[in-house]
């Protein structure tokens, strides 16, 4: 089943990607949401208008991704946990403690956009991917230490 992505899904596309899925996927999740629309011949060609209306508007974007990309690209985060005396983290380091720590430099990145490499649940050093657009996205290390 082909469908036109309404907003950016993970690990599927991103907004206005033509993409073909599972049709219970489609039907029952995806439409239901409105995250995705049936990519019928008259929903593609009002794609394809608003895409050559929104092009610029695109551009603009991208560039406003690279910039805050470009200012990422020098930033390691060092993230204070509560560790046990064996040097393992109770509970888990993720995406929501990388983007507090970002917001802490002044960098405000939704979580949503932050994927940790791997389970984070020992002090050390690690890194995370941040997909700031579909073509620009940032790898940031990130330290994890006990607190004092």
């Amino acid at each position: 089943m082909e469908i036109i992505l309404k907003e950016d899904v993970v690990n599927l596309g991103y907004k206005n990607d033509i993409v073909t899925v599972k049709s219970g996927y489609g039907r029952n999740y995806l439409i239901p949401t409105g995250k995705a629309v049936i990519a019928s011949p008259a929903a593609k060609k009002m794609l394809a208008e608003e895409l050559k209306q929104r092009a610029h508007k695109l551009e603009k974007i991208k560039k406003d991704a690279e910039a805050l990309a470009e200012s990422l690209k020098d930033v390691a985060l060092t993230i204070p946990t509560k560790v046990s005396a064996t040097g393992a983290i109770y509970g888990s380091v993720g995406s929501i403690q990388v983007a507090d720590e970002l917001a802490k430099l002044g960098h405000t990145i939704d979580r949503k956009m932050i994927v940790v490499k791997g389970q984070v649940k020992e002090v050390g050093h690690y890194k995370a991917v941040i997909r700031l657009h579909k073509e620009v996205s940032v790898e940031i290390p990130f330290e994890v230490v006990a607190e004092a």
